[in-house]
């Protein structure tokens, strides 16, 4: 059996991609949290001030042999806009930057020839502004941050930007999906 691994990704708001990541095989934990940052704490309030240069991200923990690090590539680059820096829908600033922070050389290669394939297909309209990033000091966040959509989701922000990203998971990825 393989050991377990971590991916962290910052694909905007961290509820989205916890929800995302959560729903499929292979996944076995997922952890909102914050990443990247000049500050050594992160705190949501400090976060969304924009003084920490922090990221709001997600840690991914995963099966290799269930699902593989380029297989939750597929996914992120999927479920989020890579190409518009600093933003990602109405959210604008640092914090929600488009970002993969990798673990070792072997994410760091398979993150930036995901980008490059991606690029060579044409896969979006405008370039991929992610970065590839070494992954640093992984903060968590705040308890009521976690599990978010799973707890909230009749909340409009839920209802109105989560959900719809994960009827977009169901429709590409239905066979990674969890039973």
């Amino acid at each position: 059996m393989a050991r377990e691994q971590t991916a962290v990704f910052g694909g905007g708001c961290f509820w989205c991609t916890e929800a995302v990541f959560q729903r499929l095989t292979g996944v076995t934990h997922v952890e909102s949290g914050y990443m990247g940052g000049r500050a050594d704490q992160a705190t949501y309030r400090q976060v969304c001030n924009g003084d920490s240069g922090h990221v709001e991200v997600v840690r991914v923990t995963f099966d290799p042999e269930r699902i593989s690090y380029r297989d939750l590539l597929d996914v992120f680059f999927a479920v989020h806009d890579p190409t518009t820096l600093n933003r990602q829908g109405n959210d604008a600033g640092e914090q929600y930057r488009s970002v993969i922070f990798y673990n070792d050389e072997e994410q760091q290669k398979i993150a930036e020839n995901t980008i490059a394939e991606l690029t060579a297909a044409k896969a979006f309209p405008e370039p991929i502004v992610t970065a590839v990033e070494p992954a640093e000091e992984f903060h968590a966040a705040e308890d009521y941050h976690q599990n978010y959509y799973n707890e909230n989701s009749r909340q409009p922000y839920c209802m109105f930007v989560i959900s719809p990203k994960l009827a977009k998971l169901e429709k590409k990825f239905s066979e990674k999906l969890r039973a």
